[in-house]
């Protein structure tokens, strides 16, 4: 009796384990379905993307010398 205790005892332990290892596959397989995704449209937007923050720190770079051109601003 006390022989079939430790057996169910350490198959319970396996199962446990073995749950937590497809916790964590879950997990990861959930981060690749949202980072695998991203990386693509980041790769096939990427001369797009690059444009618009070009474009967006030309016109934030224009805007702060106007303020620093006029002294009346200080």
């Amino acid at each position: 009796m006390n022989g079939l205790l430790k057996s169910v005892k350490r198959e319970l332990k396996a199962l446990y384990r073995d749950e937590q290892g497809a916790d964590m596959i879950e997990y990861i397989l959930i981060v690749a379905a949202i980072a695998l995704p991203l990386i693509a449209v980041i790769i096939w937007f990427w001369k797009d993307i690059s444009s618009w923050t070009k474009q967006k720190y030309d016109q934030l770079r224009g805007q702060s010398d106007r303020v620093t051109d006029n002294p009346s601003v200080w």
